[in-house]
């Protein structure tokens, strides 16, 4: 049966947990209150989402090897967006490939997705077009005719203000089928019926470098890591991983690495209680030792000093969000059981 949620988040970690079809991780790049809703739809078959963000970001993603998927900016007006190091703009597709992919998103980017199972993916291509895609448009950026990425991006907005303000009906059985049909049948034209982007400078060696780089991360989630352990675990000159990252993430690998530990850092003194832990036991377990240049790096990107963020009541997240729309608005907020 289908259904929708409409959702909106405070917590970047809490937001990441609820992309369907994917593993995510959320680092706000800029200051600010982090303000990101994301409208769910499930049909039988097709998933699509819609994501509206206010703070610019980078976000590390891992699609479910049993789905795939395609996105794009669902707003003409939009700023742009990154993908694995390329500029997407208006009009164009992302179709998704297997792996670790980096998207960076400027402020107020407004962006769209959508996936089938593979079978069904399979499937809806031999019928609609009696083939398979071309190779060269598997994980890359390809450009729909006009007219059908047009056609795609009113439907996919519809069924996002059907979500907003009619999800009763939404919900109808014949409703959903219909809907979901009209999707798989434009969204596969628009892919059969398009031309791929060449690869860029540094191409298909700056993906396989990245890759490397963030398995070597979850590898090791638990301590702090340095530019030449990294380069040595993943066999990658420090010149070269430099010039990988400020592609695919727009900053080198120091920031990212302290941008990635501050994000740490946060979620851990949230999660804890002030009468357990301090704030100096936190940092330095994450690999800060200069705790008065943390305290202002931490205050710049988060607006509040750690000890601030400790004395908030502890977040215990159990995050259970593939759920109908009786789902909560604020999810964050609500701290979802």
């Amino acid at each position: 049966m289908p259904w929708c949620a409409v959702l909106r988040f405070t917590d970047p970690e809490v937001c990441a947990a609820a992309v369907q079809g994917a593993d995510v991780e959320v680092f706000p790049t800029a200051r600010g209150c982090f303000d990101t809703e994301i409208t769910k739809v499930r049909f039988d078959r097709l998933w699509m989402q819609r994501f509206h963000s206010a703070l610019p970001q980078v976000a590390t993603v891992v699609h479910k090897p049993d789905r795939k998927a395609i996105s794009f900016l669902t707003d003409p007006q939009s700023p742009t967006l990154t993908y694995c190091g390329l500029e997407v703009l208006p009009g164009d597709v992302i179709v998704s490939r297997g792996g670790v992919i980096h998207k960076r998103f400027g402020r107020d980017v407004r962006n769209g997705a959508m996936s089938l199972p593979t079978n069904e993916w399979n499937t809806a291509l031999k019928a609609i077009t009696g083939g398979e895609l071309a190779e060269t448009q598997l994980g890359s950026i390809v450009r729909p005719d006009a007219a059908l990425m047009s056609r795609l991006l009113r439907l996919h907005n519809a069924v996002g203000q059907l979500a907003h303000e009619s999800p009763d009906i939404l919900e109808l059985p014949e409703v959903g089928r219909a809907l979901e049909e009209r999707l798989i049948h434009i969204m596969v034209r628009c892919l059969s019926e398009s031309t791929a982007r060449p690869i860029k400078t540094g191409g298909h060696r700056h993906d396989a470098i990245m890759m490397r780089f963030e398995e070597f991360l979850a590898a090791h989630p638990d301590r702090p890591l340095y530019l030449t352990e990294i380069c040595a675990g993943i066999g990658v000159a420090e010149r070269t991983l430099r010039a990988s990252c400020e592609e695919h993430l727009g900053m080198g690998p120091i920031r990212y690495l302290t941008l990635r530990r501050l994000h740490l850092v946060r979620s851990a003194l949230l999660a804890a209680e002030a009468n357990r832990t301090s704030v100096t036991r936190i940092v330095t377990d994450h690999g800060f030792w200069e705790l008065g240049r943390f305290s202002v790096a931490y205050r710049t990107l988060f607006g509040e000093s750690p000890s601030e963020t400790l004395r908030q009541p502890a977040q215990h997240r159990m995050i259970h969000l593939d759920r109908p729309s009786s789902l909560p608005i604020d999810a964050s907020a609500a701290r979802l059981q």
